[in-house]
Order: structure tokens, then C-alpha cells, then sequence
């Protein structure tokens, strides 16, 4: 899942939204420590969350639909594709509003800038100037999110042209999605209530 979706499973509590979101730059045992434990379990949660959907049969089925021309870009795809479909669908699963959501998340990642790490710092003002969380609602905002992604990739990934595949399979990526996303819920359920600090 992508930033959309992390913030989301995070279960409206501060702390672990802030380690969900910073989760994929925080890297090792020895880095998490630095971090209070709440902003800990949402690292914890992440990486469990990345875990479930890295392992889940539906989300294969996506991914298998990718492979042939994306190879092993096509988790990463499917991530951002997932989080399309959770902002186009918001209204099943939040009462708030998709653009008041994500106005108080950038909020209060701003206001953890001191402790977040220093990728995530550099990220932060491009996703608030381009209202990312808003805009993976729009495939124009999911092909500028696969753009920059394939941008960065050492390699030749073709993520630039993975919006033309989520138009062709859309129904069947919509799917997917909303057979996996609420079993995912589920899952972050339970682990923020088995996993207090």
C-alpha cells in the first residue's frame, strides 16, 4: 500500500500515523529505537501492513496482471493503484471528508518534522504543494506519482506507462481492491488492539 493507505489503517491515533507514513525510511533495529513508542508501533505497523498485502492471493492476482512488462515494478505499481481506489472510494470507508483528511495529515507530519527522517523532509513539501492524498483519486495524479516514481528508479522501469494499464484493467483492478482493502482494515484492526504500547 502507498501513503494514502498507510495514513488511513493508522486508526485516527496521531503518533502511529506518523511512524505508518515515515515507515519505508526507517531501516534496521537500530534506527527505530530513536523513535517514542507509539511513533515505533507505527513503524511496526507498517512493516506489518507491507507484509499482508506483499503476501495476499488477490494482490497477486494484480501484480500477475503487471508482471509480464513490469517485472518486479509491479508491486510497487499495484501499491499506487490500491491507493487510487481507496481515495476514489473513500466515502465506504471514512465519514470525513478525503481533502479534510489529508489537509490534517500534512498538518501533522509538518508539525513531526523535527523527528521524522530527513528523506521524508525533503518529500513532504512536494506532496503537500501537489496534494498527493487528493489527487491518487485522479489517474492524471496516479500517472504524475508513477512518473516521478519511475524517475527516481536506477533502472528502466516503465512506471510511466502504468496509468495507460490501469485504464485498460480498470474494473478488474477495482475489484481486487475492494476484496483485499477490508480484509486489510481488519488486519490493522486487530494489530493496533493486540499491539498497545
Amino acid at each position: 500500500m502507498n501513503f494514502l493507505a498507510h495514513l488511513y489503517l493508522s486508526g485516527n491515533n496521531p503518533k502511529v500515523m506518523v511512524g505508518n507514513f515515515a515507515g519505508d525510511f526507517v531501516k534496521g533495529k537500530q534506527a527505530i529505537q530513536q523513535f517514542e513508542p507509539e511513533i515505533i508501533r507505527g513503524i511496526e505497523l507498517h512493516r506489518a501492513i507491507d507484509e499482508f498485502t506483499d503476501t495476499h492471493s488477490t494482490v497477486q492476482k494484480s501484480k500477475n496482471t503487471l508482471r509480464p512488462k513490469y517485472r518486479h515494478y509491479s508491486g510497487v505499481i499495484v501499491d499506487v493503484f490500491y491507493d487510487h481506489f481507496l481515495a476514489k472510494n473513500w466515502h465506504m470507508f471514512s465519514d470525513d471528508l478525503l481533502p479534510d483528511f489529508a489537509d490534517r495529515a500534512y498538518h501533522l507530519l509538518q508539525q513531526h518534522a523535527p523527528v521524522l527522517p530527513h528523506d521524508v523532509n525533503y518529500m513532504l513539501p512536494y506532496m503537500i504543494k501537489g496534494n498527493w492524498l487528493v489527487n491518487y483519486g485522479r489517474i492524471e495524479g496516479i500517472h504524475r506519482a508513477l512518473s516521478g516514481m519511475a524517475r527516481r528508479t536506477p533502472y528502466k522501469s516503465k512506471m510511466e506507462e502504468a496509468s495507460e494499464d490501469l485504464r485498460i484493467h480498470y474494473t478488474q483492478f477495482e475489484e481486487e481492491f475492494l476484496v483485499f482493502f477490508p480484509q486489510l482494515k481488519g488486519f490493522c484492526d486487530r494489530f493496533l488492539l493486540e499491539n498497545r504500547v
